[in-house]
């Protein structure tokens, strides 16, 4: 079955575009199921970076469709501004599609997560800012805007003055600011809705066509695994479903049509927000890792926090997600350290633990357990088959594996598409 879902298996910033990017070489259409333009990928064409945070990273293949599905919610500024930087690029969009059902990003949306961030202080969440929680609390609520209601301008102005309404009086009873005039934003939006509109169509009829076709079709999530709105750690997640399950949710399609899982791994761990994070490393080593993996946001540009692998999310992520597959990335950030250590289990008031808490007081009190690797110390970067890598690096991926019981089907030792080792076929 050709459809394949890629997912983070740890805290996002996983290298997610990068593999979606390898992937799409021998996809027929790419999909965006869930989050907005609070996910960010890099991906590295020869000597060229591209940054993108709606538009699949399959946009780069002239003969592949990319499809935002009803599952995103959707900045229609970020679109059009990722559109004009793409053809700026010499690449060619229009095999993008955007789902009707879809919701919209408000500009109220935006200021909502900007004020709540704010009114929190030390307990903020550590959102983006882009308004995402809100636009899904709106969808939730049932009084989200959807693009098949950009379309209509009469139905966009009448639910556009309701919200207002509502909106308005939190804004300036609740916070003391100034709400947003109706005019201004139905002008604003109604200028996006013509740049847009020949995008806007039912994106499941799409896909249906080419899963019916066995055609190549990847799935592809935003955020990752631990920042799932029910199977994350709670409250510090993202406001949608990164898992594989949501995939089905945020296209459009039944179960049955997904072939595998690819769960996307850095040979390290990392995270941005708030939240325990029980193998963060706070000192020289932490500091070699995030500038040795450039690790600072796509989307937002802060640093990341930076630990060892831990095998206990790992499985976690594997059992949530059904993985199949593994991908691991940014091996050769690892090549300069001489010990390397990786998290087998967590010790809690004497107790070892092998699963994953659902409760952060609990997960906060964790304390890693332990094994130790020897480091390879040698450039992995130009090194193309498995067979390559020292015998150290094997050890460690191989170690890895079986201790989560997941093969590994790719290896990325750096950002290009060239940089990428292939142990199974996924396509």
């Amino acid at each position: 079955m050709p459809a394949v879902v890629v997912i983070g298996s740890q805290w996002g910033d996983e290298g997610k575009g990068k593999i979606t990017d390898f992937l799409a070489e021998r996809a027929d259409m790419v999909i965006r199921y869930q989050g907005g333009n609070n996910a960010g990928h890099t991906v590295v064409v020869g000597d060229k970076e591209f940054k993108l945070h709606l538009i699949p990273s399959g946009i780069l293949y002239p003969g592949t469709t990319c499809v935002i599905g009803n599952g995103v919610v959707v900045n229609p500024e970020v679109v059009i501004k990722e559109l004009d930087y793409l053809e700026k690029e010499g690449i060619n969009t229009d095999n993008l599609r955007i789902s009707h059902r879809a919701h919209l990003i408000m500009p109220y949306h935006i200021r909502m997560d900007e004020l709540e961030e704010e009114r929190k202080g030390p307990n903020k969440i550590g959102t983006t800012r882009k308004g995402i929680g809100p636009a899904y609390m709106d969808k939730v609520s049932r009084v989200g805007i959807r693009m098949i209601d950009l379309l209509d301008e009469d139905e966009f102005a009448v639910l556009l003055k309701r919200n207002l309404q509502e909106k308005n009086k939190v804004f300036e009873q609740i916070y003391g600011v100034k709400g947003f005039e109706f005019k201004e934003v139905f002008e604003q939006y109604r200028n996006y809705a013509a740049k847009i509109k020949k995008y806007i169509t039912d994106t499941s009829v799409n896909i249906h066509e080419f899963l019916s076709q066995q055609k190549n079709v990847l799935f592809e999530g935003a955020q990752g695994t631990l920042l799932d709105n029910d199977h994350g750690t709670y409250p510090y997640v993202t406001s949608s479903h990164p898992i594989a399950g949501a995939a089905c949710l945020g296209a459009g399609v039944g179960p049955t049509e997904i072939g595998k899982v690819i769960g996307i791994m850095k040979a390290y761990t990392t995270r941005v927000g708030e939240g325990p994070f029980p193998t963060e490393l706070l000192g020289a080593e932490g500091d070699l890792i995030r500038t040795q993996g450039n690790e600072f946001g796509t989307t937002t540009g802060r640093p990341r926090r930076c630990g060892w692998l831990d095998l206990v999310v790992l499985r976690y992520a594997a059992r949530v997600n059904g993985l199949d597959y593994l991908a691991i990335t940014k091996l050769d950030v690892l090549d300069q350290l001489e010990k390397i250590q990786v998290c087998t289990a967590y010790e809690y008031q004497g107790k070892i633990l092998q699963e994953f808490p659902a409760s952060l007081k609990v997960l906060a009190q964790c304390k890693p357990i332990y094994e130790e690797f020897q480091g390879w110390m040698t450039d992995t970067t130009d090194i193309s088959e498995y067979s390559d890598l020292p015998q150290q690096a094997r050890t460690y991926i191989e170690t890895v594996s079986e201790m989560i019981n997941v093969k590994p089907a790719l290896i990325a030792v750096g950002p290009k598409r060239s940089q990428t080792i292939i142990t199974e076929q996924i396509f």
